[in-house]
């Protein structure tokens, strides 16, 4: 058996200035095949713990996948694949023609060295350092890949080992699809690419963002092509080498390709590949010769070390997890969400660095709003940084929230691109009172945060008015982002946010504003039920919360559109979804409330499903969110079509588990944590939704209680995890605001 050891290095580089004059002008016709982004189903996903490198991975299918720079929120590369061919008889994709796995590894322990306990093993993760395992179903050869991103530079490094098994020499190219500078917002997805040097340059359509793949020792042989038609892959697929040699694919959607001089025997065993991004050529290029002389061993000690001290400075895993799986997933987690955070704007978290179904519409703007920021998925991350010992993450991702508030009204966006440009334009008032009660929880009661911030938050909450019919606590979205309504979920924050709000007014010598927000605050809550419990519903003889009523009348048969594909005209008191636990976690309602424990019977009844891995519920009634019953995308669809089925989400489990401990079931709660945890995928990274018990058939992968194509890691679900393991170790509810439970619960 041979072994052909090969060292990849990414390094975010520039594009040479003699190579820009040479590229077209913008708006000339794009050439190739129509650009999309890989599937969300991430398995790894890695950066840096440092600032100054600003560049992140992912993985899936058992290939590089959606690298983002210079920013979080701006996929620069769809893909970078390895074939490997004979020359003669075939040439395949290294993840098509194997069995692949990725997994976790620590720079002391690269080879996939296992011990006989995995319940009692020390070797947890380190870092978010992934290893790919490409194992040819022909037995001809083997290529592993290992994954970090030098902390010292913007650089990407990716250490190869490619293996012989039948003694046979092959040959080895790597093939690069770069969409460069693709953020939330419309941008061109036309590239021009050149060989330079012995380097494969590529430049976005603007000349704004460059990339450079160039290889030690140089590559035997390159070509740029375009997409379907002259790229390298199709070439290498129909001659089995290289027949074309294009210096350059000027204006479309490229494809570059390079082929590295090994064949595999003990003559050519080693080479180094750098992929890079950025400007100017010279500083790039002088940061990958200096990732170069410190090699692989010393950058993948570095990730490792940075990311050992991030966790060191957490707490430790709770006692709730038993598991080594738990204790480490509970490490991966804390990672991913530190990961999720911007680095250059600081506190910006988004909510999965991954492209679901390409948001059903092939490159929406171009790609997609999940790697945006959400004031609620920031609340949901910073109560999982607080609980796990991050307060500095927590205070930063508050301040991010406080920053793009709409300095006018005090209102927050929907969501936005992390340097704080809108995406979406609807307003969904839980996110505007999430942030009061993470400033409560973190104790920001200073002038500047009230005056500025907290109070004219809480003024918009209590004068909103969307329509004349319709005033707070309605809101024109709940949190699934589809309805208008009277949200019981939505509700609570905004009673919640108004406590606290009152309490940090009282703080600052302000007792007429904490008077008039605990009036409003005790009058919604005392009218939650009549806006939002119907007693007349088909499910129950007993009142149960809706999922939302579109006018205030839960008894009233008043019909909507439900969205993504399903019913256009449902009656409203057949909609029920979990989400009015939100109601007992932020300390407005007890566990034992009849209506509570009723409507907890009706969502188990007509939302649950109990799979191998646990119990989960879907979002609501006769969701639609999600891939077809073939697995296809998810994409927009007709009203009654329901052609798109939503499966079960993880995030469930977390919440009913918060449920658990506030009604000292713990027990049941723990059972809620299993469950979470065995969402997890190989690389345990936490899916948004898993398969049902009926997933599509027949087809790898689909498997009831795994996750589905939706985004992963999602990091809400990785925060849902933390928080329910540390609330569970506690026995309470952590992230409860005492405030609001001293005020509805002790006097109940």
């Amino acid at each position: 058996m041979l072994i052909l050891r090969l060292t990849l290095l990414a390094v975010v580089c520039g594009y040479p200035a003699s190579v820009r004059s040479d590229l077209p002008a913008v708006g000339l016709v794009r050439k190739g095949g129509d650009a999309d982004w890989l599937p969300a189903n991430k398995t790894g996903f890695g950066t840096s713990h440092t600032t100054a490198s600003n560049v992140w991975f992912t993985l899936q299918n058992g290939r590089l996948s959606e690298v983002y720079y210079p920013r979080i929120d701006t996929p620069s590369v769809r893909n970078l694949d390895f074939i490997v061919t004979d020359g003669q008889s075939f040439a395949t994709r290294a993840q098509d023609a194997s069995v692949s796995s990725t997994r976790l590894v620590n720079p002391g322990n690269p080879d996939d060295q296992k011990q006989s306990d995995p319940d009692t093993s020390t070797n947890s993760p380190q870092s978010l350092s992934y290893q790919i395992v490409n194992r040819d179903r022909a037995r001809r050869w083997r290529l592993t890949t290992t994954f970090v991103t030098d902390p010292s530079r913007p650089t990407l490094l990716i250490d190869i080992e490619f293996t012989s098994l039948n003694g046979k020499p092959y040959q080895l190219y790597a093939v690069y699809q770069p969409q460069l500078n693709n953020p939330l917002v419309a941008a061109a997805l036309d590239d021009s690419g050149q060989t330079k040097d012995k380097a494969l340059i590529t430049a976005d359509q603007k000349g704004q963002v460059f990339s450079a793949l160039v290889a030690a020792p140089d590559f035997a042989e390159t070509a740029n092509g375009y997409l379907g038609t002259t790229d390298g892959g199709t070439d290498l697929a129909q001659h089995y080498q290289l027949t074309s040699h294009d210096d350059s694919a000027l204006n479309g959607t490229v494809v570059q390709t390079g082929r590295l001089p090994l064949t595999g025997l003990k003559a050519s065993q080693h080479a180094t590949l750098a992929l890079g991004f950025g400007s100017p050529a010279s500083k790039a290029l002088s940061i990958a010769n200096d990732s170069l002389a410190a090699g692989f061993a010393r950058a993948f000690k570095d990730y490792a070390d940075g990311w050992n001290k991030y966790l060191q400075s957490l707490h430790s895993a709770p006692p709730s997890l038993s598991r080594r799986q738990e204790r480490e997933l509970y490490a991966v987690s804390a990672m991913v969400l530190a990961a999720c955070e911007d680095k250059i704007y600081r506190g910006a978290f988004i909510a999965s660095p991954s492209i679901p179904w390409a948001f059903g519409n092939g490159l929406i703007n171009p790609s997609g709003p999940y790697h945006g920021v959400w004031p609620r998925d920031q609340y949901e991350i910073a109560t999982a940084l607080i609980a796990d010992g991050d307060l500095e993450g927590a205070t930063r991702a508050l301040d991010y929230i406080l920053n793009v508030q709409q300095t006018a009204d005090g209102s927050c966006p929907q969501n936005t691109m992390v340097d704080g440009t809108p995406i979406f334009h609807s307003l969904q008032l839980d996110e505007v009172s999430d942030p009061i009660i993470l400033a409560y929880q973190l104790g920001r009661t200073d002038a500047g945060t009230w005056l500025h911030h907290i109070k004219p938050a809480a003024e918009f909450i209590m004068n909103y008015a969307p329509f004349a019919e319709h005033r707070a606590p309605y809101t024109l979205q709940e949190r699934w982002e589809e309805q208008s309504g009277y949200s019981p979920a939505c509700i609570a924050s905004e009673v919640a946010a108004l406590v606290c709000a009152a309490d940090i007014a009282r703080a600052n010598n302000d007792p007429d504003c904490a008077k008039r927000y605990l009036a409003t605050a005790d009058s919604w809550r005392s009218q939650i039920e009549k806006w939002t419990v119907t007693t007349n519903g088909p499910y129950s003889s007993s009142p149960y919360y809706l999922r939302l009523t579109k006018d205030g009348r839960p008894n009233a048969g008043t019909t909507y559109q439900l969205g993504n594909g399903g019913p256009g005209a449902i009656d409203q008191r057949k909609v029920v979804d979990p989400s009015f636990l939100e109601l007992v976690r932020l300390g407005i309602e007890t566990a034992s409330d009849p209506v509570i424990v009723n409507s907890l019977k009706v969502v188990d009844t007509q939302l649950s499903v109990t799979t191998s891995a646990g119990k989960f519920w879907h979002r609501y009634t006769s969701d639609g969110y999600g891939e077809t019953a073939t697995g296809a995308p998810w994409t927009v669809t007709p009203p009654d079509s329901g052609t798109t089925h939503g499966r079960v989400w993880s995030i469930f489990a977390g919440e009913r588990g918060e449920y658990e401990i506030a009604a000292r079931n713990l027990n049941a709660a723990q059972a809620d944590l299993v469950a979470i945890a065995n969402t997890a995928n190989e690389g345990d990274l936490l899916p948004e939704q898993v398969w049902d018990n009926q997933p599509p058939a027949g087809q790898l992968g689909f498997v009831a209680g795994a996750g589905t194509t939706s985004a992963t890691p999602l990091a809400w679900t990785h925060a849902q995890f933390i928080r329910l393991a540390f609330d569970l170790s506690a026995g309470r509810l952590l992230e409860q605001p005492s405030i609001v439970a001293e005020r509805y619960l002790l006097r109940k």
